[in-house]
């Protein structure tokens, strides 16, 4: 309104503003929210078509409306299998007119940078919309021994992960569970900080149980607690597979981050920023490997 007025002398209410700045957003990011869904089978059909050997499922439920969505790029589907088999998963809520839920499996490359997996989108955070992405990235990514899922510590992750990957050990990111245990135990926060994470982190059991007596000393009723969740779940010393580095969901808070902003575009031109962002990624990866040269001995 300010704007219009210094630029070009006019009055405007804050109704016409607001229907002036719908109209462009609109026309910037392929239609409304509504058309932008029904463009979406067309742009994921030129997806599929442009990057053989990605995977894209688009359910439909029996209205005729958007339930769930799964993309997986050829590059990552290729990738995964020079990565570590430990997959970070995570959800965030979408921000645009219809909201929803986006879905991520993410995992580190051999340069421990951020490696998109899989993307999901889905009503919400439930045990049916959890189970259905873990099931697609089960069909594409198949079943290693070793594999290993980090998570949050949301039931709906954990009924998920139980049903579609029985075999896989699934680990609970560090942090997220530190913060439990901050609001349950309110006045222990320093004493929390100052031993959780060191007897987290500790490969050797004789210093674990060193550490974790001391930690259970300082902070009354943790010990139930702990081994409530189970100390294999948050601990390295305990863990009966390897999770290397990745004790904790950052790589796909990471990515969450970098999304935040385009999570208010209407779908299609959402899925398309995503796109761009592992075009973007693995094009310059891809040229850093193309110049690197070694020296033959």
């Amino acid at each position: 309104m300010d704007d219009m007025k210094r630029k070009f002398g006019v009055d405007i209410s804050y109704s016409v503003a607001w229907r002036g700045r719908e109209c462009a957003y609109d026309n910037l990011h392929l239609g409304t929210p509504k058309q932008s869904y029904k463009l979406l089978p067309g742009y994921l059909h030129m997806l599929m078509d442009t990057n053989p050997g990605s995977v894209v499922n688009l359910e439909i439920s029996d209205g005729n409306k958007f339930q769930y969505l799964f993309i997986a790029f050829a590059a990552s589907i290729h990738g995964f299998s020079y990565c570590r088999p430990v997959i970070s998963i995570d959800a965030t809520h979408l921000k645009g007119k219809y909201r929803g839920v986006l879905f991520t499996a993410v995992c580190h490359d051999a340069n421990q940078q951020i490696f998109p997996l899989a993307f999901g989108v889905g009503d919400s955070e439930n045990d049916a919309s959890w189970s259905w992405f873990l099931g697609r990235v089960k069909s594409v990514f198949g079943v290693n021994p070793a594999l290993v899922i980090v998570s949050d510590r949301h039931r709906s992750i954990n009924n998920a992960v139980q049903e579609v990957f029985p075999q896989a050990f699934h680990g609970i990111c560090m942090y997220h569970l530190l913060n439990n245990l901050k609001t349950k135990f309110r006045n222990k926060t320093k004493e929390l900080e100052q031993h959780y994470i060191r007897t987290e982190k500790t490969y050797n059991l004789q210093d674990f149980h060193v550490l974790f007596y001391t930690l259970c000393s300082a902070v009354p009723g943790v010990k139930e607690y702990l081994e409530a969740v189970g100390l294999d779940r948050w601990t390295r010393s305990h863990a009966p597979s390897r999770r290397y580095n990745i004790m904790t969901t950052n790589i796909s808070e990471s990515l969450n981050a970098v999304l935040v902003k385009v999570r208010e575009l209407p779908i299609t031109a959402f899925v398309n920023e995503i796109r761009l962002l592992c075009q973007k990624w693995f094009h310059e990866r891809r040229t850093k490997l193309v110049v690197h040269t070694t020296t033959n001995f």
